[in-house]
């Protein structure tokens, strides 16, 4: 499924890395206990973005809405593919 297939881009150390700087709800073994503090933890992401679309463009390129960010720009500078993209942004508004 599109959430199972953002997990393994989210949770790959090569690719999202999402838990390089966030807590992620719901991951178990290393990756749960590895977890990063710069960005806020990956919880109730429904309710935090109930339009996905503003989701996606926080990860597509986090400094349109926040100039100052430190997140990478994973669309704008191809660091994941528009697949994977769609993915991660179906598996983090999981969460």
């Amino acid at each position: 499924s599109a959430v199972e297939d953002g997990m393994k881009v989210a949770t790959n150390r090569k690719k999202g890395n999402c838990m390089a700087c966030h807590k992620i709800a719901g991951l178990k073994g290393k990756d749960a206990e590895s977890h990063g503090n710069i960005g806020p933890a990956l919880v109730n992401m429904k309710a935090r973005y109930p339009d996905k679309k503003k989701l996606h463009d926080k990860i597509y390129d986090a400094t349109k809405s926040a100039p100052n960010s430190i997140m990478p720009p994973f669309g704008k500078h191809k660091i994941l593919s528009k697949e994977e993209l769609s993915n991660v942004v179906e598996y983090i508004h999981s969460l």
